[in-house]
């Protein structure tokens, strides 16, 4: 999801990590990981051995806390709820320039550019906090380590501080200075945690695209260029290098690339269709064959995908496109033979959520794969009085979480119930 966040460039004395941007040879995952760490059998998920079957809880703004006893709550309710992995940020950026607002407000941020290394990383204990209860809760985290989409940062601030300006977003992707600031931090957050049986897997990048919502696409980055796969390969095998036992995803929203994609009609003109097209970079198909990604993640918001054509009197529906999306990834996951999440989806209107949610809940619980909606709400939360604002329009209002629409909360019993039903099932399931 677009949510605001901000990831930012390390100094300039990163760039000479250039030639150590990728290691000599693919490192595979170890076949016998420490005890309490997630692997994989097949299409299945394995904790120690057992099946792991699951409903988990995305909660970008959970590192945002300030106080201990919040993010205890929200992982009380997590707990309760039957939630068994929670999906957060590892970034989060500031240009210099922000710092002494961050510094006031109490913003939590990692990086601050173009401070030094050493100076930036300034709450990674708040994340340390996050991923520390959540071990106490029982619940395992994903790790995002960057943002496609500018809020709260992202990848473009990589590019402005380091490509400059007038640069396409993709070259991200491919600029050997970008890469190497990017592994910098990577190697910082994944070695602070790569002995902690908390952590489920390191993602690469929220929804990685050819472009950004504010940079365009580059000529590199287009329909059979494999930019994404090629990186998708070069940080994986990177972070294979630093961890030879956690799960490794990219993030990616799962579009696919085939020869002959999806069209449909709009305004009287066949359209060909983003998600199938390989317009935004991704080839699920290919890209989840890589050695080094473990499983594969896809999203799901066709209301906002498709708005053209969401109106009353359609005969398209956000229900029976979700139900094919789904059905989509579960043919290339059995391909692969490799698991795969409903990472993230979403729909407006509590009305929307309590009649489409369950249709493709049970799709994806008939085809055996875990269940991430976007995203989880917590209620009666005291810091500043329940009453905080966070960054953006994001803040705490009344007790309650950052809402951005797609958020549900624990007294919307009719969203509430479809994943807890949910999460029993896939807790009955797991050994």
């Amino acid at each position: 999801m677009r949510t605001l966040f901000a990831a930012c460039i390390l100094s300039s004395w990163l760039l000479a990590l250039v030639s150590r941007a990728e290691p000599a040879t693919i490192q595979r995952r170890n076949s016998r990981v420490p005890q309490g760490f997630v692997t994989t059998n097949g299409r299945t998920f394995e904790l120690d051995g057992k099946p792991f079957s699951f409903v988990g809880a995305n909660s970008y703004w959970l590192p945002l806390l300030l106080t201990e006893s919040d993010v205890k709550k929200t992982f009380k309710t997590m707990q309760e709820a039957g939630v068994k992995v929670l999906r957060t940020w590892g970034f989060n950026a500031i240009n210099a320039t922000e710092l002494p607002g961050a510094l006031e407000s109490g913003l939590t941020y990692y990086q601050a550019c173009p401070l030094p290394h050493a100076e930036s990383l300034s709450c990674l204990q708040r994340l340390d906090r996050v991923i520390s209860t959540a071990g106490e809760y029982g619940i395992k985290v994903i790790v995002a380590f960057t943002n496609n989409w500018v809020g709260y940062g992202g990848s473009d601030l990589y590019v402005n501080w380091i490509a400059g300006a007038n640069q396409p977003h993709d070259v991200f992707f491919t600029d050997p200075r970008i890469i190497a600031s990017y592994q910098s931090y990577v190697k910082t957050i994944v070695e602070r945690y790569k002995d902690s049986p908390n952590i489920f897997a390191w993602e690469l990048m929220n929804e990685a695209r050819c472009l950004s919502d504010t940079l365009p696409a580059g000529p590199s980055c287009v329909p059979g260029s494999n930019t994404l796969l090629t990186w998708y390969r070069q940080q994986s095998d990177f972070v294979r290098s630093l961890d030879p036992n956690h799960l490794i995803t990219t993030g990616g929203e799962g579009h696919f690339f085939w020869k002959k994609p999806v069209e449909y009609w709009f305004d009287h003109t066949l359209v060909s269709d983003y998600n199938f097209n390989g317009q935004a970079g991704e080839d699920f198909d290919h890209d989840l064959l890589l050695p080094n990604i473990d499983f594969g993640t896809y999203h799901l918001y066709p209301q906002s995908w498709y708005s053209e054509l969401d109106f009353p009197g359609s005969n398209w529906t956000v229900e029976s496109w979700g139900l094919e999306w789904i059905d989509d990834h579960v043919r290339a996951a059995n391909k692969a033979n490799k698991p795969v999440i409903l990472e993230e989806f979403g729909v407006g209107g509590l009305q929307n959520k309590s009649t489409i949610y369950p249709k493709w809940v049970q799709r994806a619980l008939d085809t055996k794969h875990a269940i991430m909606p976007w995203q989880f709400g917590e209620l009666g939360l005291a810091e500043d009085g329940g009453n905080r604002i966070i960054k953006y329009a994001d803040a705490i209002n009344h007790g309650a979480s950052p809402n951005d629409g797609n958020t549900f909360y624990i007294n919307q019993t009719a969203v509430w119930d479809i994943f807890t039903r949910a999460a029993k099932i896939q807790n009955e399931r797991s050994g």
